[in-house]
């Protein structure tokens, strides 16, 4: 028998938006081998593993996010994916938050008025650093402040436009920066507070369509500089996507919304 799968466009309201995820359906674990195997096929940024409970656990399910080349501790938009497969398809229901045993730990996932889901992730402060050599060139654009916190690297730009337009060196950012680089500005559109873009090429993802993992840190950054305890976000990549950050102490809530657009089994 096949293990179902489904795909699914995250931070974002229509389909051939947000970043997609492919979600696998398993009632049990699997090898790393496997997951790591299935993730190549797919080539997505990232694709996430759920692993039902059992009937001895705690009712949580397993959840595990690989992109082409490694696992990652922490996923945003794999995350909502699996929450929206499970609401939509009635493994729970959409007034009870769903719990996720990850390697960040203990996630939950909730269900707003509006459709859209809310994840509850920790918060990632962020350190001024002095830039390494050679990042600056490789960005490409003007820097207004670098800071590093325990996932990312953000860079603050001048402007939305020096944003949407720069051209990174992505083979010096493979090469030389292992962590996933941000680039942010206030927005200038007034939907939006905050424009971001996320370069991961060191993981095998060299733009990430939208992530909601880098905004605990874009989000805290921002809240601080614009008084601001909630943020609305767009992701300037060529799909596009759009986040909510709520900012709660020392955990963050990213949400947005998701889109069902494949339904399929993998041969197994």
């Amino acid at each position: 028998m096949g293990v179902p799968f489904r795909l699914v466009d995250s931070f974002t309201g229509a389909a051939f938006g947000g970043n997609p995820a492919p979600v696998f359906l398993l009632p049990d674990s699997r090898a790393t081998s496997w997951y790591q195997a299935v993730a190549v096929e797919m080539n997505a940024s990232n694709t996430a593993f759920l692993v039902a409970p059992t009937a001895k656990g705690d009712g949580s399910w397993g959840l595990r996010w690989f992109t082409p080349k490694v696992e990652t501790h922490l996923c945003g938009h794999g995350t909502l994916a699996a929450a929206h497969v499970l609401w939509e398809d009635g493994y729970e229901e959409a007034d009870t938050p769903i719990r996720f045993q990850t390697l960040a730990g203990e996630l939950t996932a909730f269900r707003r008025v509006s459709g859209a889901g809310e994840l509850d992730f920790p918060a990632e402060s962020l350190a001024v650093i002095e830039p390494p050599p050679g990042l600056l060139d490789a960005i490409g654009a003007p820097v207004r402040w670098v800071g590093r916190g325990h996932t990312f690297v953000v860079a603050e730009l001048p402007s939305e436009h020096d944003v949407e337009s720069m051209v990174p060196d992505l083979g010096w950012l493979e090469a030389h920066l292992p962590d996933p680089l941000v680039v942010t500005a206030r927005s200038q559109d007034p939907a939006f507070d905050v424009v971001s873009r996320v370069f991961a090429p060191a993981i095998g993802i060299p733009e990430d369509p939208a992530t909601g993992s880098a905004h605990c840190a874009v989000g805290l950054y921002w809240g601080s500089i614009l008084g601001l305890d909630e943020l609305r976000v767009h992701q300037l990549s060529e799909r596009r996507g759009e986040l909510t950050v709520r900012l709660l102490g020392d955990r963050v809530r990213v949400g947005g919304q998701a889109v069902t657009i494949m339904r399929g089994e993998l041969a197994d």
